[in-house]
C-alpha cells in the first residue's frame, strides 16, 4: 500500500476499522464455505474457520499496523489525548496559551520587521545576482554622474548596470506642496532588474540620452491613487514645475529597490538638467547622489567582480578628479578604489537606521519569551507532581519512560502551537503598529509585511522549540515516578514535591535575573529618550512654525526671485499672531548640512577634518525667532548685503576653537575652495551654541552668514515664524500671503517641534518597546514568584500547622515566607546584575546622556523589581499565617 494511503488511514480510523472487519468476515466466510464443501456441518465449519484464523483482534491489529503509518498514528493519538487533557483544564490552558501568544507573537512581530527590512529579497529576476558598487574602505557608496559613466563604460563583469538616485518630487505648481517619492534612473534600470510593465512601456537606454524627452514611469500604487484606476498612459505629470509624459506603469509587486521607501515616479537620469535648471549638472564632479548596481554575468563570481572593479578604479578616478578640490584632496581622491557587495535585498535607509535596533529588539523579545516559558514550566511542574500517580499506573501497565515523555511533550508542543496560532494574529497587528513607530511625517515608511515562508518557518520553529524547552523537565519529572512509591503516596493522600519545588525556585531565580536585565535596559533607553526630548538644543523648539517655500515655478529670474523672497518674509512678519519671523537656508536638525574648511590666524588643524566648520545663511531676526541668545556683539541686519563688508555671526564653539578664546569681535576668518582662500569674513557677533544636524551631537563650530552675502540655494527658502497660534490656524493666511507675491510659490508648513520629533524616531521606538517589554517581564517574574510561593505554602501546610500548634505566631510564619521570597529575589538580583552589566553594553551606542553601566539606573531597576516581587509574596504569606492548626492536625 502506498505511503499516502497509509497516512490517510491515520485520520480515518473508524472507516479503516470497518474495512478490516469486513475483510476478516470475508476471510472467515470463505474458509467456512470451503469446510462446508468438504462435508462439515455449518456450525462446526464456522467454529473451525474461526479457530484456524486465530485471535481476531490480534490479527486485526497486525493488519492495521501494515495499513497505517504507525508513528503518525501514535502522534495523532497523542495530539488527541493532549487536546482532551487541555480541554479538561480550561484555566491552565487559557493562561498558558495567552502567555505564549504574547511571547511568540512579539517574537514573530519583530522578526516580520527584521525579515522585511533585512532579509527579504527584491521582487525582481534573480535578485541573488545583483551587486552594489561601492568605494573601498569607508569612502561611501554614492557616486557622481561622471564616475557612473566611467564605471559603466569600463566594467566587464556585469551583464547590465544602472545608476539610481532618489528625490522628492513636488506635484503642484502653486500653493501647498504635494510630495511624490521619485527616482532618477539610467536607461538600463528596468531591463537589468527584469521588471515588466503593467501598462504601457518602461524606460530603456533609448530614453536616457542627452536632450531626452521628459518621460516618466509611475508605480501601480501611484496610478491608482492619482488616477483612480483610469488609464495613466499619456497623462501629463508636473514634477517640480516641469511637465512629464507618463509612458508606463510598473507591475504592482515592484515598489522600487529602496526597502521601506517605495518609489512613485521614475524619470530618466538625462532629465536632471531640466529638473535642476542647470544644463551642466550631469558634468558636476562634486555632486554625490547616485547608487550603482549591476547584475553579474553568468559564470562571474563576486570576487572576480571586485577584482575587475579594483583594476579599473585608477582610470576611473583619474578621469573624474574634482577640479575645485585642492591638491591634497585630489591626491587623496586618486588613492580611492572600488569594491562591490551583494545587493539582493536592495538599498535601504531604513535598514541603516534601524538594523541594529531590530537586532537588539529581537534579543529583548527572546528574553521575554524565556521568562514566559519559565512561568509555563512552573505550571507544568505543578501538573507533573499531581500526575505522578497517573504516570506510575501507566508504567505499571507497561508504558516505557520514553513513551511517557513523548506523550507529555506532545501536550506541551500542542499548547505552544495553540499559543503560536493566537500569537500570529497578534503579530500581524503588532507589526503594523511597529511600522507606524518607524514612520514620521518627515520620513514615512512602507514595508511589505505579508507573511512568507521565512516568517512561517520562524514562527513554527519558535513554537516547537518553546514547547520542548518548557515541557522537557516537567515531562521527565512526571514520567520518572516509581510505580510502587507513587501509588503508596497517593493512598496516603500525599504528593512529594521537593524536586518540583527546587526546580520552581531555580526557574523563578532565572526569571528575576532576566527581568532585571530587561528593566535595567528599559530604564537606560527611556532615560536616554527623556534626556533627548527635554534637553536644551540651543533654541526654543516650541512655538515655531516652519514654512518651506519653493520659488522654482514662479518663472522669475534671479533678481526678481530675490525681491520675491524678501517680500514674502515681510508679508509673513505682518500676519496676526506672528511675533517675529526670519528666513534661513537650513533649519536645525533638518538633515541638510553645509560645511567648509576654515582658515584663521593662530589655528593649526590636527588633521584634514579638524578645520571643518558648519555654515548657514540667515536673515535678520533669525536668532530672535528661534530663541538662540546673542552673547556679544550684534545681530545680522538687512543692510548686510553685497555692498557691505563681509560679516558673520559665529557660535561660542567656533570662537573657542578657531579664535583661541580671545575676544572674537572684529576677528576675521576665511574659507578654502580647493587651494584658493576666499575673501576674509569679519565676526560681528557671537551666539549661544545650538544643535545643527542631530540632537545627539555636541554643537559644532557654526557660522551664520547674512543672506545678502552668502545665498547658495536660490530657489528655496525656509521661513521660521514665532507664534502662539497653531500651524492650522495660520495656514490660510500663509497661503494667501504667498499667492499675493506669486501664484507659483509652493509651500510646506509644519511645526519645528515635529521636525525635531522625527529625528527621535529610533530613540522613541526603543524606549517605548523596551519599556513595554520590561514591564511585561516584570509582571511575568512576579507571577512566577507568586506561583512558586503559593505552591510552597500549600506543600508546607502541614508543617506550618504544626509550627503554629507548637506556638509559632502569625508574624513568624509571615517572616518565614518573606525570607524564602527574599532569598529568591536577592539571588535573582545578584545574577541579574552580572548579566545586566554585560548586556547593557550592547545598547551603549543608542544611549545619550547616560552610561550603559549607570549604577543609579541599575539600582533603581533592582529596587523596583524587589519591591514589586515582595508585594507578590504578601498574599501567600498572609494565607500561610491564617492556617488553622486544628484543621491541619485533624487532616
Amino acid at each position: 500500500m502506498a505511503w499516502y494511503h497509509r497516512a490517510w488511514n491515520v485520520v480515518r480510523p473508524e472507516r479503516l476499522s470497518r474495512d478490516l472487519d469486513r475483510e476478516i468476515e470475508f476471510h472467515l466466510a470463505e474458509r467456512t464455505d470451503e469446510l462446508i464443501a468438504e462435508g462439515m456441518a455449518p456450525e462446526a465449519a464456522a467454529r473451525e474457520a474461526a479457530r484456524r484464523f486465530g485471535n481476531r483482534m490480534l490479527q486485526k491489529d497486525r493488519t492495521r499496523d501494515v495499513d497505517v503509518v504507525v508513528w503518525l498514528e501514535s502522534f495523532v493519538s497523542d495530539v488527541r489525548y493532549a487536546l482532551r487533557g487541555l480541554r479538561r483544564s480550561p484555566v491552565f490552558t487559557l493562561v498558558a496559551v495567552l502567555s505564549l501568544a504574547l511571547g511568540i507573537g512579539a517574537n514573530t512581530a519583530i522578526f516580520s520587521l527584521t525579515n522585511a527590512i533585512l532579509l527579504r529579497t527584491l521582487p525582481v529576476r534573480e535578485p541573488g545576482a545583483l551587486m552594489q558598487v561601492t568605494f573601498g574602505g569607508d569612502d561611501g557608496e554614492t557616486f557622481t554622474n561622471p564616475q557612473w559613466e566611467q564605471i559603466r563604460d569600463r566594467q566587464t563583469v556585469f551583464s547590465g548596470a544602472f545608476a539610481y538616485g532618489t528625490r522628492a518630487f513636488n506635484l503642484t505648481t502653486g500653493g501647498l506642496i504635494r510630495r511624490a517619492a521619485g527616482a532618477t534612473v539610467s536607461g538600463d534600470f528596468f531591463p537589468t532588474l527584469g521588471v515588466v510593465p503593467a501598462a504601457g512601456r518602461l524606460l530603456d537606454p533609448s530614453d536616457d540620452v542627452a536632450g531626452c524627452p521628459a518621460a516618466a514611469v509611475v508605480s501601480d500604487r501611484f496610478s491608482r491613487r492619482e488616477y483612480g484606476g483610469a488609464g495613466a498612459i499619456g497623462r501629463t505629470l508636473s514634477l517640480d514645475g516641469q511637465s512629464f509624459s507618463v509612458v508606463g506603469v510598473t507591475e504592482p509587486s515592484f515598489t522600487g529597490i529602496s526597502v521601506g521607501a517605495p518609489v512613485d515616479v521614475y524619470v530618466p537620469l538625462c532629465t536632471m538638467p531640466l529638473l535642476e535648471g542647470d544644463p551642466d549638472i550631469l558634468q558636476e564632479r562634486s555632486t554625490w547622489y547616485l547608487s550603482l548596481l549591476g547584475r553579474l554575468k553568468d559564470g562571474v563570481a563576486p570576487d572576480q567582480a571586485r577584482a575587475q572593479l579594483g583594476a579599473v578604479a585608477p582610470a576611473v578616478f583619474r578621469a573624474t578628479v574634482p577640479g575645485r578640490w585642492g591638491k591634497d584632496g585630489q591626491a587623496r581622491y586618486l588613492k580611492r578604489t572600488l569594491d562591490a557587495r551583494p545587493a539582493s535585498t536592495g538599498l535601504s535607509d531604513v535598514r541603516n537606521r534601524y538594523g541594529r535596533a531590530l537586532t537588539i529588539l529581537m534579543g529583548v523579545v527572546g528574553l521575554v519569551l524565556l521568562i514566559a516559558c519559565a512561568n509555563i514550566a512552573n505550571l507544568l511542574l505543578s501538573r507533573a507532581a499531581a500526575r505522578r500517580e497517573e504516570s506510575a499506573i501507566r508504567q505499571a501497565l507497561g508504558a516505557g519512560r520514553t513513551r511517557l515523555v513523548r506523550q507529555l511533550l506532545t501536550e506541551t508542543v500542542v499548547l505552544s502551537l495553540l499559543g503560536a496560532g493566537l500569537g500570529a494574529l497578534f503579530a500581524g497587528w503588532a507589526s503594523r503598529l511597529l511600522v507606524s513607530f518607524l514612520s514620521s511625517g518627515e520620513q514615512p515608511v512602507w514595508l511589505d509585511l505579508s507573511p512568507d515562508g521565512r516568517v512561517l518557518a520562524f514562527t513554527l520553529a519558535v513554537a516547537v522549540a518553546t514547547g520542548v524547552l518548557f515541557g522537557l523537565a516537567p515531562a521527565w519529572l512526571a514520567a520518572g515516578a516509581d510505580p510502587g512509591s507513587a501509588t503508596r503516596s497517593a493512598a496516603r493522600g500525599r504528593i512529594r514535591g521537593g524536586t518540583r519545588h527546587r526546580a520552581g525556585k531555580a526557574l523563578v531565580l532565572g526569571q528575576v535575573a532576566l527581568s532585571l536585565v530587561l528593566v535595567a535596559a528599559a530604564g537606560l533607553l527611556v532615560g536616554s529618550f527623556h534626556t533627548l526630548s527635554t534637553l536644551d538644543p540651543g533654541f526654543r523648539r516650541d512655538g515655531v512654525v516652519l514654512v518651506n517655500a519653493d520659488f522654482t515655478n514662479t518663472g522669475f529670474d534671479d533678481g526678481r526671485r530675490a525681491v520675491a523672497r524678501g517680500a514674502l518674509l515681510e508679508a509673513l512678519r505682518s500676519l496676526p499672531g506672528v511675533q517675529s519671523a526670519s528666513a534661513s537656508m537650513i533649519t536645525p536638525v533638518s538633515g541638510i548640512m553645509w560645511n567648509e574648511d576654515v582658515v584663521t590666524d593662530g589655528f593649526t588643524p590636527e588633521d584634514r577634518d579638524d578645520s571643518l566648520a558648519y555654515f548657514n545663511t540667515v536673515s535678520d531676526g533669525y536668532f530672535e525667532t528661534l530663541g538662540t541668545p546673542l552673547l556679544t556683539g550684534r545681530d545680522l541686519a538687512a543692510t548686510d548685503d553685497d555692498g557691505a563688508p563681509r560679516v558673520a555671526v559665529v557660535n561660542q564653539a567656533f570662537a573657542d576653537k578657531f579664535l583661541g578664546g580671545q575676544s572674537p569681535l572684529g576677528k576675521t576668518f576665511s574659507t578654502r575652495s580647493g587651494d584658493t582662500t576666499n575673501d576674509p569674513v569679519q565676526v560681528v557677533g557671537v551666539v549661544g551654541d545650538a544643535k545643527y544636524m542631530s540632537l545627539t551631537e555636541d554643537p559644532p563650530p557654526t557660522v551664520y552668514l547674512p543672506f545678502g552675502q552668502g545665498d547658495v540655494f536660490g530657489t528655496r527658502r525656509t521661513y521660521a515664524l514665532r507664534t502662539s497660534a497653531p500651524p492650522a490656524a495660520l495656514l490660510g493666511a500663509i497661503k494667501a500671503s504667498a499667492a499675493r507675491v506669486s501664484a507659483g510659490i509652493t509651500l510646506e508648513v509644519k511645526p519645528l517641534s515635529d521636525q525635531l520629533a522625527s529625528s527621535l524616531t529610533r530613540a522613541r521606538l526603543l524606549a517605548t518597546l523596551s519599556g513595554f517589554f520590561g514591564g511585561l517581564a516584570l509582571l511575568l517574574a512576579v507571577i512566577g514568584l507568586y506561583g512558586t510561593l503559593s505552591y510552597a505554602v500549600t506543600r508546607r501546610r502541614g508543617e506550618i500547622g504544626v509550627r503554629m500548634a507548637l506556638g509559632a505566631t502569625a508574624r513568624e510564619v509571615i517572616r518565614m515566607v518573606f525570607t524564602e521570597a527574599g532569598l529568591l529575589i536577592l539571588g535573582g538580583i545578584a545574577l541579574g546584575t552580572v548579566l545586566a552589566l554585560a548586556a547593557t553594553r550592547l545598547i551603549a551606542s543608542f544611549l545619550y546622556g547616560v552610561q550603559a553601566t549607570d549604577p543609579v539606573t541599575l539600582a533603581a531597576a533592582a529596587g523596583v523589581l524587589a519591591l514589586t516581587a515582595l508585594g507578590a509574596a504578601l498574599l501567600p504569606a498572609t494565607r500561610a499565617a491564617t492556617v488553622e492548626p486544628i484543621d491541619v492536625l485533624r487532616e
